[in-house]
């Protein structure tokens, strides 16, 4: 939600600069994301000072061009070489000093340098409008009128209007914050808190409507129907006639460009105007397109059809409620206006419509259409119902501002059954056991009088409290002591001296230490840790074929189209986030993540849901960046082997315990499966160009996928075996073998160890080559084999004897060739 720093002072009278206010804002909950500083001219005119022409002549070397002698207001005059033909001595003109940067209309930005223009010195630049952007006028330079200053900055000229935007981001229990006053409130309860120079003179100024008048007696020219009061408590409306539906006015244009609303119309933008400012959405009708002169608020038959603003015809629920007249839908309430009712050009009579609608039917008509707008954001987490006619009264008076007219009717106001302030009382102990400080009674009564929370009464031990109906999210005792936390601060209630604790006992292996030990290996090794929505969309794994789509399961009321499934494997969620750095030139990732699948359990045939925690692993790009010394290499199979087989040192899991087999689905373009006799532990490997297509990447991803509660299982069966070190020293023979091109490795090292699995204590494979002086369908295996005896020592004719038995064993197993 973007908040205007300037539009914010209509209604706190403050000197707050704006990092200051964000601070603030911030640490009572209402978290300001970024603050964007904007200009109603571009580059805000720096730099630009008015100057007096006092010198003119030709210049030496071009017919077109005149030396000027420019007064700024300095010692001496500047010379500046100028084209235009309007140029005269006596003006009082704009002049862009050196370096100062200037924003045209048309083109790039540039700088001004002090340069030398056919042989003559130039120190500056006589502007035209559309060079420094103000307007699209190059005919010649602008002419200030006479009496303006010299020397003063041009931005003083032009009322050059800067703000600043807070982004500031709501959750979703705040919507009684959804606006720029609301915003205020808050601020205002936390500044006056403050026991400082700060709140000095504070005020907090709700616009005035007392001047609202209507001089019509009744209502008999229209009628208005609310067939439903559950799904709309209240509704309330008024007539305006005579208006002309025309451009805005540019302080409305301006505030709501501020805050990236569009401006539509004079009509609209009032209607938005005043939900940015009070959190109340309005919508207006073109009064002459109403049959019947009848509004009936009533919801729609299954299967209507109604055609929206966005021209897009939708298929109606019978859940749905919509403002109609006698004789057809105009708008889905409380959501979407309708193509043909809204206001146009051509309208001289509005209905402007202030209601209050149930929550819980304005999200699930949201989300059944896929819409999701301003006034459906607000009232799906509850509206304020008493300030329907405050809001209505407030956009009559600006509407007759901005387009004329007057009030045709008396405000229409069906509200049955009216919605009181929720009454509770505040324990002064409990607050202070809950806050774990005891602030003063005056000090909660000044909070809550500034969040307009009213004290019925009070006692020593506790206030009753009226909690005002734009709270929605204010019910109990815990949410009001909520309230008075957020605005005294966090940051203000002290840490004990004496901390208490007690012993407790956790299961063995504890998942979670394990966890936190992992992660500090990765983060060590550097990778970066991901922590992405349980959420999925369902189309990756449609457009994959990868996964049972029989397994998904769907979400019955997704947020949106791309969140509509709970996601099957953490693989989706790694390849957005590497997408996403990928297109912002962030090439080189490492990133893991600790997360839970879900998927059904379509073997038993139930709707019983399976939750299965995993470990991701993903690299790419580059292992180094290039420099001067090194050139950059780009990671491979082996180097996301190597973190697979720390992460199993670090958690005493030895490769002897396991089996390995390729993998052969179409995830990978090579990949491996490791099991521990029938559990898969791991799935690693290059990623298959299609499934890196999907995400737009274009660089190889190495992928691995831990079934962790497989791992927690194997760390538990898996007692840690201490052995001291031995006193003997070990004996290495090397060894090369010429083998057929599809014998593998592991099927030599396990013929090695079966020969003698007492003094042979580890084989390493230091080289393979195929090529010149090696014919074609073999290849070479450089191996180490490393033995030692634990009670004495080795003599070279055991080893040479047991060396032997495995040349032999190779030549008649593999037909191997000692080279």
């Amino acid at each position: 939600m973007n908040i205007s720093y300037n539009w914010l002072k209509n209604y706190l009278n403050t000197d707050l600069l704006p990092n200051q206010i964000a601070e603030i804002l911030t640490d009572i909950g209402l978290e300001v994301g970024s603050i964007e500083k904007i200009e109603n001219i571009k580059g805000g005119l720096e730099g630009l000072v008015v100057g007096e022409v006092l010198t003119k002549q030709k210049h030496p070397n071009a017919d077109k061009l005149n030396l000027a002698g420019v007064d700024i207001g300095q010692e001496n005059c500047l010379p500046i070489v100028c084209g235009a033909s309007n140029l005269e001595i006596g003006q009082k003109v704009v002049v862009a000093t050196v370096n100062t940067t200037l924003y045209p209309i048309d083109g790039e930005p540039f700088t001004i340098k002090k340069s030398k223009i056919r042989g003559e010195v130039s120190e500056g630049m006589i502007c035209a409008e559309d060079e420094i952007g103000i307007g699209n006028s190059h005919e010649g330079i602008i002419v200030l009128p006479k009496e303006t200053k010299t020397g003063i900055s041009v931005k003083d000229v032009f009322n050059v209007e800067t703000d600043s935007i807070f982004e500031v981001d709501l959750t979703p229990n705040r919507i009684d914050a959804a606006s720029h006053f609301g915003i205020a409130r808050d601020l205002y309860a936390a500044i006056t808190t403050l026991s400082n120079t700060k709140s000095q003179g504070l005020k907090l100024m709700k616009p005035s409507v007392d001047e609202f008048q209507t001089t019509v007696i009744n209502n008999q020219k229209f009628n208005v129907q609310v067939n439903d009061s559950t799904l709309c408590p209240r509704y309330s409306g008024i007539l305006i006639d005579g208006i002309t539906v025309s451009k805005s006015p540019k302080w409305l244009e301006s505030k709501l460009k501020a805050i990236g609303v569009k401006s539509i119309n004079n009509i609209v933008d009032i209607t938005n105007y005043i939900l940015h400012e009070t959190g109340h959405p309005l919508h207006a009708f073109d009064a002459e397109k109403i049959e019947g002169n009848q509004v009936v608020v009533r919801t729609a038959t299954a299967g209507e059809k109604f055609t929206t603003l966005d021209g897009v015809e939708r298929t109606l629920s019978s859940e749905d409620l919509m403002i109609c007249d006698s004789q057809k839908p105009m708008c889905i309430a409380g959501v979407f206006g309708g193509k043909y009712s809204g206001v146009s050009e051509n309208t001289t009579s509005i209905f402007l419509e202030s209601a209050y609608f149930q929550s819980t039917g304005i999200r699930k008509t949201a989300r059944r259409h896929g819409l999701n707008t301003d006034a459906s954001y607000r009232y799906e987490r509850g509206a304020d119902p008493n300030i329907c006619i405050y809001a209505l009264k407030r956009a009559t008076l600006l509407i007759q501002e901005v387009a004329g007219g007057k009030c045709a009717s008396v405000i229409f106001d069906h509200y049955p059954t009216p919605i009181a302030p929720v009454e509770l009382k505040l324990n002064i102990d409990t607050c202070a056991k809950v806050i774990g400080k005891r602030l003063e009674p005056s000090l909660i009564k000044q909070i809550l009088t500034a969040l307009e929370i009213s004290i019925l009464s009070e006692s020593k031990e506790e206030l009753l409290l009226s909690i005002p109906t734009f709270k929605v999210d204010v019910q109990r005792e815990i949410d009001v002591i909520e309230e008075i936390l957020r605005i005294y601060g966090y940051n203000h209630i002290e840490l004990p001296t004496l901390l208490k604790s007690s012993l407790s006992y956790s299961t063995k292996p504890d998942k979670e230490q394990i966890k936190n030990k992992i992660s500090d290996h990765l983060c060590s090794l550097g990778f970066s840790e991901t922590m992405s929505n349980s959420l999925s969309n369902s189309k990756h794994y449609i457009d994959s074929k990868l996964f049972d789509n029989n397994k998904l399961i769907n979400v019955l009321n997704p947020v949106s189209s791309d969140l509509d499934v709970l996601r099957q494997t953490l693989l989706f969620n790694t390849l957005e986030n590497i997408s996403f750095n990928i297109n912002r030139k962030n090439n080189d990732l490492k990133f893991f993540e600790f997360g839970t699948v879900y998927s059904l359990d379509t073997e038993k045939n139930s709707d019983k849901f399976i939750e299965n925690p995993q470990l991701s692993l993903a690299l790419t790009g580059n292992t180094n960046p290039e420099n001067w010394k090194h050139k950059s290499i780009a990671v491979d199979f082996y180097d996301l082997k190597g973190v697979i087989e720390s992460i199993l040192t670090k958690l005493g899991i030895t490769s002897d315990l396991l089996i390995f087999n390729e993998n052969t689905d179409n995830t990978f373009q090579f990949g491996l499966n490791s099991f521990i006799g029938k559990n898969r532990l791991i799935t690693f490997g290059l990623l298959s160009k299609k499934i890196l297509t999907q995400f737009d990447i274009k660089q190889e991803v190495y992928f691995a996928d831990f079934a962790w509660d497989n791992v927690l299982n194997v760390i538990q069966n898996n007692k840690l075996k201490f052995v001291p070190l031995s006193k003997f020293p070990s004996v290495k023979r090397d060894l090369a073998l010429l083998v057929d091109d599809n014998i593998k490795y592991l099927e030599i090292e396990k013929l090695a160890f079966s020969i003698n699995n007492t003094l042979l204590k580890k084989v390493n494979l230091f080289d393979v080559y195929k090529g010149k002086g090696i014919e074609q369908g073999k290849k070479s295996y450089a191996l180490s084999f490393y033995f030692q005896d634990e009670k004495q020592t080795l003599t070279d004719e055991k080893v040479e004897n047991i060396m032997k038995k495995i040349i032999k064993k190779s030549e008649e197993t593999f037909s191997a060739v000692l080279r």
